[in-house]
């Protein structure tokens, strides 16, 4: 805040900015009202909320008076939100109005004190039933102002609270693709070494444009996505409405980002839609684009178009979460896109590995971070192995379960990342896959279901696909395009009997094609069409357990 002073932080796209001295202003002013309220150092507060401006203000107020904070995501039901916040044994709760106004739907009403939040913050007030809801929900402007002065005249019960470098602050309950939400604890030690051996990775100027479109209750956009740029005196934008291809392109042209971070999910959808559509017009244009010199060519110039898109100005499109296919990440390093993947988990609050884009390498993740140490155990005769982890960036453990934390943290401070791959001379780590997706062949052979999904998704009638073992069997459940699948066939249009022989015939097609490109243990058996979407966690992986 000295710094950076009159700088913008944080804004809506279009919207007015909340300068760094005013950040700092409504860090103090909510911090007054969770002493007022009886909120000390170690109390949980939830936070449950779209991501605003104000997120980040509740965020520093919660953790700079030592108290903990717990990030609920958006996409989690209120039932579920409401279980964290209980399991958490929070005392405090803020709620966006939008999530509280579903909440209140749904007849379930919190039963602790709770500030419900927009763009302009709220009154606190304790909450017991659904009537007291609608004084809290009108009280602002003048009424705020009134309170804050009354609550300002209090003193904080104890006084400044040291915070220790190894004291919580945060417990963030992980989405998972294998089960139930698990409490990731995470010290202040945890976030800061980790963002700020991050910020090492590429330059970051005050002058940085940052476009949020990850939920921030999720590590990788609150490490990366807030805490670094706010570091290094730059911007946020955050846009009100859901991404779609539409307000995304739009919000762009607005804000011209110098940095963004996404999942694959999101590129790959560019490509599939957008860009390779243009390569297969034609038989002349597809035969050409198979001509390596001339398809470099071409994918140079449609990475010109594509930095266009995105604003003209980005440095940086950090990309991770889970992995990319090689198809698109081939196109981005032929179209000189400025990707970068990284490689972590919310147990490492979160990054592991990562390249500058200008050092990236096909297929690779790239090098430990700063201060973090790798190492491969149980390694077969090729040198793949499962990675483990040691940093300061590694979790205190898991909330109220000391035994799952002793099945992932050695005696030494090693880390299971229950993930499988390789490094090369130089140090970058290639990953395979999750150790308990892998499928055992019939001879013994590791077969990884994600490198096989891959290739399926790249079709351009592939929604998404799951591939698994059934009883010796590799299957492959399909999500199809059916927008897609109605334009080209008009499916609609036929019989029920047509449509189903239509969609048979494509999948088999499918089946057909990805197997002439995988290895023989890798070959699918069998394709069944998964009609309803995948559902999925909030980093747009698939939770695997539903479906296998």
């Amino acid at each position: 805040v000295k710094t950076y002073n009159n700088r913008p932080a944080l804004q809506f796209v279009g919207g007015e900015p909340v300068r760094y001295k005013q950040l700092a202003q409504n860090v103090e002013n909510i911090q007054e009202m969770l002493y007022a309220y009886g909120i000390k150092p170690g109390d949980r507060v939830a936070l449950y909320s779209e991501n605003m401006p104000n997120w980040s203000a509740v965020y520093f107020a919660v953790t700079t008076m030592g108290a903990v904070i717990v990030p609920v995501l958006p996409d989690f039901h209120t039932s579920e939100a409401l279980h964290i916040a209980t399991h958490a044994e929070c005392k405090a709760a803020f709620i966006s109005q939008k999530l509280f106004q579903t909440m209140l739907e749904e007849r379930q009403p919190p039963t602790m004190n709770l500030l419900v939040i927009t763009d302009t913050l709220h009154i606190l007030e304790k909450l017991s039933t659904p009537s007291k809801v609608d004084k809290v929900i009108k009280k602002s402007g003048a009424q705020l102002t009134k309170a804050m002065q009354k609550m300002g005249k209090q003193k904080k019960e104890d006084g400044e609270h040291p915070i220790k470098e190894d004291d919580l602050a945060s417990i963030i309950y992980t989405s998972g693709t294998t089960g139930s939400s698990k409490g990731v604890m995470l010290s202040h030690k945890n976030l800061v070494s980790n963002a700020t051996a991050a910020q090492t990775v590429v330059e970051i100027y005050p002058e940085d444009r940052f476009l949020s479109i990850l939920p921030l209750a999720h590590t990788y956009e609150c490490t990366i996505g807030m805490l670094v740029p706010l570091l290094n005196g730059a911007s946020i934008y955050y846009i009100q409405k859901p991404p779609t291809p539409t307000i995304l392109i739009k919000a762009m042209a607005d804000v011209k980002p110098t940095f963004m971070l996404t999942v694959p999910l999101v590129i790959e959808k560019i490509y599939r839609n957008k860009v390779l559509p243009n390569f297969q017009k034609n038989i002349f244009i597809k035969t050409l684009y198979a001509i390596p010199f001339i398809r470099k060519a071409l994918n140079k110039i449609a990475g010109k178009k594509l930095i266009e898109t995105f604003g003209g100005e980005l440095q940086f499109f950090g990309i991770g979460g889970a992995g990319v296919s090689p198809a698109v990440e081939k196109f981005l390093r032929e179209a000189k896109f400025p990707y970068s993947i990284g490689y972590g988990l919310t147990e490492t609050a979160p990054l592991l590995a990562g390249a500058n884009p200008s050092m990236t390498k096909y297929k690779a993740i790239g090098p430990a971070l700063s201060g973090v140490e790798l190492e491969l155990r149980d390694q077969n005769e090729e040198g793949t192995g499962t990675l483990w982890a040691r940093g300061p960036n590694v979790m205190i453990g898991y909330y109220k379960d000391p035994e799952k934390t002793a099945e992932v943290i050695d005696e030494n401070g090693w880390f299971n990342t229950e993930d499988i791959g390789y490094f090369d001379e130089d140090g970058y780590f290639f990953m395979h896959g999750r150790a308990k997706n892998i499928i055992v062949g019939s001879s013994g052979e590791n077969i990884y279901p994600e490198q096989i999904e891959s290739m399926l998704n790249l079709h351009p009638y592939v929604a998404d696909s799951l591939v698994f073992d059934n009883e010796g069997v590799l299957c492959a459940r399909i999500h199809l395009d059916y927008e897609k699948l109605d334009e080209m066939f008009g499916v609609k249009q036929r019989s029920e009997t047509k449509t189903h022989a239509k969609i048979d015939e494509l999948l088999e097609e499918i089946r057909t094609e990805v197997n002439q490109k995988v290895s023989a243990i890798s070959r699918i058996k069998k394709v069944i069409e998964q009609r309803e979407p995948f559902e999925k966690t909030p980093t747009k992986k698939i939770k695997r357990y539903l479906y296998v």
